[in-house]
Parts: structure tokens; sequence; C-alpha cells
């Protein structure tokens, strides 16, 4: 029996997010530049973005540039970004076709104009898509997300828009980036590194994780299967004992 068929359709992660990891060593391996490495892996990007939809994942999260990043050497940094570009050009007409919407969060005014205004224009043409949304973590910290939220809330505090005791979780989540998309239920992170690197760390305090030692470019379609069978056998309690779930 395939993987794919070893997959319950019933049991699917409604949101899924992945820390793409291992670009750099991949092309060290090979004997080639980072970038190369970063090209090979946007290759990788468009395999499993057409496997979750074809799954019916409803949301899937990709940490593609984090806050951190931005201290990495110029030209690796100036070459992610031109993929970025790139890789929206070339995948327009892909999302159309699939009904998937783009998404993008995180700290979007520090990336250049030229990202900003591709970014835009590509979630203004697909945002009434409803099969999929893909989410960009893009310049990303979740530790800077949170600090802007608490200022957020502070302010409308300060100024009488809401009230101290009114402050809950649905109020935290209302000035987040990802206000709009649903918790994590799964974090697959690649290359064999067992950390979450400051990604959407209120997002994922239920999720499962998956943690693999393929490197992002070689992460193929059955390897994403993989992990979601992983998932489905897992019992997720939520806090509550196996005898209340079942």
């Amino acid at each position: 029996m395939s993987l794919l068929n070893q997959i319950d359709k019933n049991k699917i992660p409604n949101h899924l997010a992945i820390i793409m990891d291992g670009n750099g060593r991949w092309a060290k391996q090979k004997g080639l530049l980072r970038t190369l490495g970063h090209e090979s892996g946007t290759k990788t990007v468009k395999t499993i973005v057409e496997a979750c939809t074809q799954l019916g994942i409803k949301n899937l999260t990709l940490y593609a540039f984090s806050t951190e990043n931005w201290n990495r050497p110029k030209l690796e940094v100036d070459t992610l970004m031109r993929l970025l570009v790139s890789s929206l050009k070339k995948e327009v007409k892909t999302f159309q076709k699939n009904n998937i919407r783009l998404n993008a969060i995180g700290n979007l005014t520090t990336l250049p104009t030229k990202v900003q205004n591709e970014l835009n224009e590509v979630m203004s043409l697909t945002e009434d898509n409803t099969r999929m949304t893909l989410t960009l973590a893009l310049s990303y910290g979740s530790r800077e997300e949170l600090t802007q939220a608490v200022k957020k809330i502070s302010d409308k505090v300060k100024n009488n828009i809401i009230s101290l005791d009114a402050i809950d979780e649905s109020i935290i989540n209302k000035h987040l980036y990802t206000h709009n998309l649903p918790d994590v239920d799964l974090v697959i992170r690649t290359s064999g590194e067992h950390r979450i690197s400051n990604f959407l760390l209120w997002q994922i305090a239920y999720a499962e994780f998956y943690f693999t030692n393929v490197l992002w470019p070689d992460f193929k379609e059955n390897d994403l299967y993989e992990a979601i069978i992983s998932y489905q056998n897992r019992e997720r309690r939520f806090g509550k004992t196996s005898e209340q779930i079942s």
C-alpha cells in the first residue's frame, strides 16, 4: 500500500506549519553555493504546496524568512528576496488554478519595496480563493509579533478602548499577525534540527511536532505523507485524559 493510501482523509491537519531548513547544508554537501540550495528549495515549495492542496489541508504556513535571517550575508539575503519575487510571479497561475489564497505574516514593511509590491499584487489577485490559504512568514519573528501585540493592546487600554479585565486569549489572538488563521495542528521541521527558532510560539501551544533529518531540497511528497501519518497516529488530548477523549 502506498503512503498516500494510508492517510485518513478525515483526520487531515487543518493547519500545517513547516520550518523549511537545510538549503545551505544541502548545497554545501554538493559543493555548491548556498544560494543554489535556496533555488533548489523553491522547487520543493512548489511540490509540497501542491501535495498539501491535494490532501485537503486548508491552511499551510511556511517559515520563509525570519527576522534573524537579515543577519546573513548580503548576497544570500538578496538572492532570497530575488527568488521570492520570481517565485510569486511564476506561481500566480498555479494559485488560481488550485484555488489557493496567498497570505503573508511578519514585519512586512522591512521587506524591499519590490517584494512588498509583488506580495500585495498576488495577495490581491488570490484573495477570493478558498481551497487553501498559503501563508508565507516573511521577516517574521514570534517574539516581535507578541511584543507588537502587547503594545497595541496596551495602547487600547490606555485610551479606554478595551478594559484591562477584557483581555483574554481571544483579544490577544486578534492582535497577532495570524488573527485570521486557526491554531497550528502540526509543525514539521526538516534537516534534523530540533528547535522552534522563534516560529509561531503562541499558535503552536497544542501542536504536534514532526522532525526529520531530510534536508528541505530533498523533502518530497512521501516525506510529507510520513509526517501526516505520524500525526494521525497520535492522540491529541489538549490537557484531557485518554478516557475523556474516547
